[in-house]
C-alpha cells in the first residue's frame, strides 16, 4: 500500500476513501457479487465527486494543468486502492506480484477528464493465472465505471523487444510512470530502457516525431489559424508540446521541463512560455470536455462562446468575448510554433557534434554559413537566419520586422539567437517604427505570407 498522499486532498480526502474500502469489505466477506456491486458503486462514486470537485476548482483559478494533475491525481488513488483492495480481499496475493504503471498522458500525471487511461502492467515473467485474474479484475472494474482504458500486460524482456521496432510503443515507455505494485519492475525497465534504447537511437527517434508532426500538420491544412482548431492534435496545440517534451526528454532524461532551464536547453523565458502555453491549452481542452461530457478537443463555434465565458473573457469596445478569447488561443498557437524553431535549433546545435546522425534529421539546417543576397545585416547559418552583427537591430529597428520578411523570401528558418535578440529588442519599437513606410509594407507582407502566416 502506498504512503498516503493528501497532495490534492481538496478533492479527495484519502483516509475516508480507504476507510470506505475497509468497511464494504467487512461488510461482504463472502458474497462476491455483493462485494464488487458495491465497490464499483463506491468507486464511481469517488470518481464523479472528485472529478466535479476538479471542475470547480477550475473554474475558480482556471489553471488547466492543475485540473488535468488533480484528474491524474485522483486517478492514481482510485487504481492504488483498488489494486490493494483485490489482492487484499478478492484475489489474495503478494503486493508485488505485477508493476501498474502509466503510460502515454496518464504517465505525464495529465488527465483531461474525457481522456483515455493507458496502464502497462508489467509482470517478472510468464504471467500467472493469478495475476492474469487481478488484472482483469481491475480492468473490467475500471471499464464498468465508464472509464476507456488501453493497457496492455508484458515482460520487460517484451518492452525492450517491442520498443526496438515500434516508435510508438517507444515513446509510450518513455512516458511510463509508476502506479502501484512492484516497483522494481518499472525501475528495471527505465534502466533498460535508457540504456539499451535511448542512448543509440536519437536521430531515429527525433526524425520520427518530427515526421508525425509534419503528417498530423499537413491533415490540418499547415496552418494552425483554423476557424476550429483542434486543442490537443492541431499546429500550435497540446500535442505539438508534447512532441517538444518527448524529443528533449529522449536526450536529457528529465521528467519535467523545468529541468531543461538548468541544462541550458531552454532559458528562463522559453520555459516560461512553455508553461504559460501548456496552462492556456490544457484549460480550454477540460472546459471542452466538461462542457460536451466528452473527449471533444475540436474548439467548434458551437462552443468558443461556452469556453470564452469559461475562462473569464469579457466583451470590449471592439472585440466581444469570444473575439478576444480566440486571438489569445491563436497567439498561444503562434509562441508554441517559436518554441518548436527555437528548441529544435538548439538541438541541433548542441547534439549534432556528439551524434553526427542528427545532421541529416534538421535537414533545414544543413547549408553552411553564407550571405544572403540583398542584406548586409543577416546571413544563412545552416538554414537559418542570423544577425551578421550583435548591433543590428539598435542600428536600424526596422531590422526587427525585416528579419522575418527576409526569412520568408529565402525560405529560412530562425537561428535561435536572432530569436533570443528580437525578444531583447522588443523596446526599440515605439512611435517613430509604428509610423515607418517600410516596416509597415514589410509587417503587411509577413502577415499574408502564403508560407507560414
Amino acid at each position: 500500500m502506498e504512503k498516503q498522499d493528501d497532495s490534492y486532498s481538496e478533492i479527495l480526502d484519502v483516509k475516508a476513501f480507504a476507510d470506505g474500502l475497509e468497511r464494504i469489505a467487512a461488510e461482504y466477506p463472502a458474497d462476491k457479487d455483493a462485494r464488487r456491486a458495491a465497490l464499483l458503486a463506491y468507486l464511481r462514486g469517488v470518481s464523479q465527486e472528485g472529478r466535479a470537485r476538479a471542475r470547480d476548482i477550475l473554474d475558480r483559478d482556471g489553471s488547466g494543468m492543475g485540473c488535468a494533475r488533480r484528474i491524474s491525481w485522483l486517478q492514481d488513488r482510485i487504481i492504488i486502492h483498488l489494486y490493494d483492495f483485490v489482492i487484499r480481499h478478492v484475489l489474495p496475493a503478494p503486493a508485488d506480484l505485477i508493476a501498474v504503471t502509466a503510460v502515454g498522458g496518464y504517465g505525464r500525471a495529465t488527465l483531461a477528464p474525457g481522456s483515455d487511461i493507458d496502464l502497462l502492467f508489467l509482470v517478472p515473467g510468464k504471467q500467472t493465472p493469478l495475476g492474469q485474474k487481478i488484472i482483469e479484475f481491475i480492468l473490467y472494474i475500471l471499464w464498468d465505471m465508464g472509464m476507456k482504458v488501453g493497457h496492455a500486460t508484458r515482460t520487460i524482456d517484451e518492452c525492450i523487444t517491442l520498443s526496438r521496432s515500434d516508435v510508438t510503443i517507444r515513446t509510450a515507455i518513455l512516458e511510463t510512470r509508476f502506479i502501484c505494485g512492484n516497483a522494481g519492475l518499472e525501475r528495471e525497465l527505465t534502466a533498460r530502457f535508457d540504456k539499451e534504447i535511448v542512448r543509440n537511437t536519437g536521430p531515429e527517434f527525433i526524425a520520427a516525431k518530427l515526421a508525425e508532426r509534419d503528417e498530423r500538420h499537413a491533415r490540418s491544412g499547415n496552418t494552425r489559424y483554423l476557424v476550429e482548431p483542434n486543442v490537443k492534435e492541431g499546429k500550435g496545440g497540446i500535442r505539438d508540446l508534447h512532441t517538444l517534451f518527448w524529443i528533449t526528454k529522449y536526450f536529457y532524461r528529465v521528467r519535467d521541463t523545468a529541468e531543461l532551464v538548468p541544462l541550458g536547453v531552454l532559458s528562463k523565458s522559453e520555459y516560461n512560455s512553455f508553461q504559460k502555453a501548456e496552462d492556456f491549452l490544457w484549460a480550454v481542452r477540460c472546459h471542452l470536455h466538461f462542457l460536451t461530457g466528452k473527449a471533444e478537443d475540436r474548439l467548434s463555434f458551437d462552443h468558443q462562446q461556452e469556453v470564452a465565458e469559461a475562462l473569464g473573457y469579457h466583451t470590449r469596445p471592439g472585440l466581444s468575448a469570444v473575439e478576444r478569447f480566440m486571438k489569445h488561443y491563436f497567439l498561444v498557437a503562434k509562441n508554441v510554433g517559436d518554441l518548436t524553431r527555437i528548441l529544435c535549433a538548439a538541438l541541433e546545435d548542441e547534439q549534432v557534434k556528439d551524434q553526427p546522425g542528427l545532421s541529416g534529421v534538421f535537414s533545414r539546417f544543413t547549408a553552411r554559413k553564407r550571405k544572403i543576397a540583398g542584406t548586409q545585416d543577416f546571413v544563412e547559418d545552416r538554414g537559418r537566419i542570423a544577425l551578421a552583427a550583435p548591433d543590428v537591430f539598435k542600428r536600424d529597428p526596422v531590422n526587427l520586422i525585416r528579419l522575418f520578411h527576409i526569412a520568408e523570401l529565402n525560405g529560412l528558418e530562425f537561428h535561435p539567437d536572432a530569436l533570443k535578440s528580437v525578444t531583447r529588442s522588443l523596446a526599440l519599437i515605439d512611435d517613430r517604427l509604428r509610423a515607418d513606410a517600410e516596416a509597415n509594407s514589410l509587417f503587411i507582407a509577413v502577415l499574408t505570407s502564403r508560407r507560414d502566416p
